[in-house]
């Protein structure tokens, strides 16, 4: 059993310990870069932490029965994560302007996901997305109106442009055009717009730069990689600067919410088992092409009903813990 807990911070990292349980994590969500730092677009970005996030909520409720697994919640939410935005939402405009309003408060960007483009998915575990090309096209002009006026970094539809083979050759063009408005409608509010391009292990970096092209990613700031996956950054940062090469030396953006342990040996994306929160957010991240590591996918939502778990993106909190707890003896770093 866990017991006893002692937590510390030493420049950018924090320590933790437990009997039976000790490790580091590093607490630099963006502020003045290092001395030697490469310098990014996100440099000087503070990263928003949501204060009421489901993962502080779950802490309080555990703060009694459960206290160590409680301090590790407590870690989970006091990282800047990623809030996704679909169709679900009545009132986009209002509900990305009171996400972006929050975090310019504290002075910081909120970490914003687009999620809404018709067929997502094509039928799977996250199928939705809005009803045409025009019903999309204006939703996005809503949640540029959200953004406009603050700091907001845009996670352009993941999943989108690697998955788009489910489609019709009209299908993926129309998709893509899509795809171009988006980016062209999110940069005019002043976002930082990185378009997602799946991960390391998906699509060949030549066949996604081709999408990334019809895609817009040379009025884009970059792109994403590892969205809601479990690869190791080494494997993304390896495949991201292949594909900047081919993208016109764009920079990206890595998922690092849930890649500690690096996936499956079988790359089961699903709630596999066995995994690990990887690095923290930061936008330091000693490499000139990475502007940042962060927490797209929350590390507690599940993603299908599949290995015992809830409908995709409800929260469930033992993954979480369990995510945090496997994180033991060790330096969740870049080097992942």
């Amino acid at each position: 059993m866990i017991r006893c807990i002692s937590i510390r911070r030493v420049g950018r990292m924090v320590t933790f310990s437990f009997v039976g349980l000790t490790g580091s994590y590093s607490a630099a969500h963006g502020a003045e870069p290092g001395a030697g730092d490469p310098t990014t677009a996100l440099s000087n970005v503070r990263l928003y932490v949501e204060a009421g996030s489901l993962a502080a909520k779950q802490a309080d409720a555990w703060g009694k029965s459960r206290p160590a697994d409680a301090a590790l919640m407590r870690y989970i939410a006091g990282q800047p994560t990623a809030k996704w935005f679909g169709g679900w939402n009545s009132d986009i405009a209002r509900d990305v302007r009171d996400a972006t309003s929050r975090a310019a408060a504290q002075g910081a960007a909120a970490v914003l996901v687009a999620y809404n483009i018709p067929h997502r998915d094509c039928g799977s575990y996250s199928a939705g997305g809005a009803g045409d090309a025009q019903k999309y096209g204006a939703w996005i002009r809503s949640f540029a109106d959200g953004v406009r006026g603050r700091t907001a970094i845009v996670i352009l539809e993941p999943d989108a442009v690697a998955g788009s083979e489910c489609l019709s050759a009209s299908g993926r063009e129309e998709r893509f055009a899509m795809l171009k408005n988006a980016v062209r409608t999110l940069k005019s509010a002043g976002a930082f717009v990185y378009l997602d391009a799946g991960n390391a292990h998906w699509v060949k970096a030549d066949v996604i730069a081709d999408r990334l092209h019809k895609s817009g990613i040379d009025q884009a700031d970059g792109f994403s990689l590892n969205v809601s996956n479990y690869f190791l950054t080494s494997d993304n940062i390896s495949f991201g600067t292949e594909l900047s090469r081919l993208v016109g030396g764009k920079h990206f953006v890595i998922d690092t919410s849930r890649n500690g342990n690096g996936g499956t040996s079988k790359a089961q994306w699903c709630n596999p088992s066995g995994q690990a929160l990887g690095s923290a957010p930061t936008t330091r991240t000693n490499n000139p092409l990475v502007d940042a590591l962060l927490w797209i996918k929350q590390p507690g939502e599940s993603d299908g009903t599949c290995n015992g778990g809830p409908q995709a993106g409800t929260w469930w909190a033992e993954f979480a813990v369990g995510l945090a707890s496997r994180s033991n003896n060790r330096t969740v770093a870049m080097n992942n």
